[in-house]
């Protein structure tokens, strides 16, 4: 069995699992009905993504109902995680600083979570000394 860390959802099955995470569980219906929203998408696409994802051992599946119910394997933070670390050691030399000055440099925030990065930043002063 392959460890999560090593699977690498696609696009795609990043889409899903965003739905999963929000609703904890459902349907292929559910979650087609969901993405529709926002994409154009079969409804027998989103159906075999989420057999692909069980096979991957991202989702499980209860079958003991007519409708099958999907719900992640996967945290939604494990996976933000994982795939941050693949994007910082890829993209940015495996500086996470560079990342987020990237990040910060490109986009404006809120006023939220500029204090947010303030807290972030001062426990990592004080970690230090």
């Amino acid at each position: 069995m392959k460890h999560y860390s090593s699977i690498k959802p696609t696009e795609s099955e990043l889409e899903i699992l965003c739905v999963l995470w929000e609703l904890q569980k459902a349907t292929v219906r559910m979650v087609h009905e969901a993405l529709s929203l926002n994409k154009s998408c079969g409804y027998t696409t989103t159906l075999k993504l989420m057999q692909i994802m069980h096979e991957k051992k991202l989702v499980k599946r209860d079958d003991s109902a007519k409708s099958h119910v999907y719900e992640a394997v996967v945290s939604k933070e494990q996976t933000q995680q994982n795939l941050v670390s693949n994007m910082i050691q890829r993209l940015f030399s495996g500086s996470g600083s560079q990342l987020a000055l990237q990040a910060l440099g490109s986009q404006k925030p809120s006023p939220e979570e500029i204090d947010m990065i303030e807290k972030l930043l001062s426990t990592l002063k004080a970690n230090q000394k």
